[in-house]
């Protein structure tokens, strides 16, 4: 099988110090395996997009070397193959039309007694299943993903190891198609790695939890389940993720090499260049 593999960012800003590890990341990867490597613009969550974000990002890669095989791709250009998943998820009785919104799960698991963990996931309880009573008369706002009554998957990641998640006890029925009209994260996601024929994933740990609601897509969809590997986040002064929601700042492309060299750092290659770091990675993941 011949190796794809994909950086897919979304242009809510420019490339800092952590977007550029999980790039890295990839690209290595892709170059380590002598296979290809795609951009894809995530560009699908249009309230969070920045204009002009998208551009910069290409420019950054470019700068830094990290060259795509193709031109990028756009999701936003992609609502036909999202609308074809969704259209067959709901013959199949695999996606059903949802009323509720986030007060109303919130108050259905507060009426149980059941307090929410702080920055926890709101696990939707089931409220518009159809065996529950479906909608009750009230306006559909979403579209969820009918768990299968086994929703335990079990995967392996290049660097985490084993993993394991109850998809239905972590967030229960998940949200394909959003209130707003939006097409959720975990669809789109799902439908262009199957369509760029993508065979290895490699992003941040903080996608990891994703990763098994994903796999139940794939399997419902039929589609192949690419490789996993998720790759450290770098952590700001506060310890936590740096992100360009906190204010992380660009990446300084007046020396390119210094920000390669620390994101081989942050992957624990040592302070390589590039090209050096693709023995490094070599060496180190490609027989995971």
């Amino acid at each position: 099988m011949s190796y794809i593999g994909r950086f897919a960012p979304s242009p809510t800003g420019p490339l800092h110090a952590g977007s550029l590890v999980a790039a890295l990341a990839s690209w290595l990867d892709a170059r380590a395996h002598g296979g290809r490597w795609l951009v894809r613009i995530e560009d699908v969550d249009t309230p969070r997009c920045v204009p002009g974000a998208a551009e910069e990002i290409s420019r950054q890669l470019e700068a830094l070397g990290l060259a795509a095989d193709e031109p990028p791709t756009w999701q936003s250009a992609n609502g036909a193959r999202y609308d074809a998943a969704l259209a067959r998820l709901v013959a199949e009785g695999r996606a059903y039309p949802c009323a509720c919104t986030r007060q109303d799960i919130a108050a259905h698991w507060a009426a149980a007694g059941v307090a929410r963990e702080r920055h926890g996931e709101l696990v939707y309880p089931g409220t518009c299943r159809p065996e529950n009573g479906g909608l009750r008369g009230r306006a559909p706002r979403a579209w969820r993903f009918r768990l299968p009554d086994d929703a335990r998957v079990d995967w392996h990641d290049r660097r985490l190891g084993a993993q394991h998640q109850d998809v239905a006890r972590a967030v229960g029925d998940f949200v394909l198609k959003r209130a707003d009209g939006l097409w959720a994260y975990q669809l789109a996601v799902v439908a262009d790695d199957a369509a760029q024929a993508i065979t290895d994933v490699v992003r941040g740990e903080d996608l990891a939890d994703n990763t098994p609601r994903q796999i139940l897509l794939q399997r419902a969809l039929g589609l192949p389940t690419p490789r996993y590997l998720h790759v450290p986040l770098v952590l700001g002064a506060d310890g936590q993720k740096l992100s360009k929601q906190t204010g992380a700042a660009p990446i300084d492309l007046g020396d390119p090499h210094a920000a390669l060299r620390a994101a081989a750092q942050a992957l624990g290659l040592g302070p390589l260049a590039p090209r050096d770091a693709i023995g490094a990675w070599r060496s180190r993941w490609c027989s995971q």
